[in-house]
């Protein structure tokens, strides 16, 4: 019924105008490899399914990087990763034709400024030119200051072109 519902519930954001929808399994990582198949992943496929011909689908399970090779597999036209897998074993894993999302740790945006800047440029330099999308690991933390999270989005346009 959750299935079902998150389905139609996502057709309907692409109806209204979403270019693309995100998959979210914030506790996959928690699980085992055979309960993330049988409790997560076999559900999330259902819904990749139902969705992918009509607008590109990111499937993001937090800390279940063990489980990139077969979630790349469902279809999806994009994986999420938390900051607890490398870009290099993110890519090993799911392959090279699979757009890589992630992977800044949020805690690191209580930086200093420069901190961020040079830790956004290091994780845009490992994930090379092609197939990703910068982004934090998982949410924003509450308490990040504005000119924090504005460095993290400044420094990826300015980095991003360079690349």
């Amino acid at each position: 019924m959750i299935t079902d519902t998150t389905i139609a519930y996502l057709k309907g954001q692409i109806k209204a105008g979403a270019d693309t929808v995100q998959i979210f399994d914030s506790w996959g990582g928690l699980l085992s490899p055979d309960d993330f198949e049988n409790i997560s992943l076999k559900y999330i496929r259902q819904i990749v399914e139902a969705l992918k011909d009509e607008a590109p689908v990111i499937v993001f399970a937090k800390g279940a990087w063990y489980a990139l090779e077969i979630m790349a597999a469902t279809g999806a036209a994009g994986l999420g990763i938390d900051w607890c897998v490398t870009p290099q074993m993110a890519r090993k894993l799911a392959g090279n034709n699979i757009t890589i999302q992630g992977n800044f740790d949020p805690a690191k945006l209580l930086s200093p400024i420069p901190v961020i800047k040079k830790e956004v440029k290091e994780m845009l330099q490992a994930f090379g030119k092609g197939h990703h999308i910068a982004n934090l690991g998982h949410g924003i933390l509450p308490n990040v200051p504005v000119a924090h999270a504005r460095a993290f989005v400044d420094t990826v346009k300015e980095e991003s072109s360079k690349l």
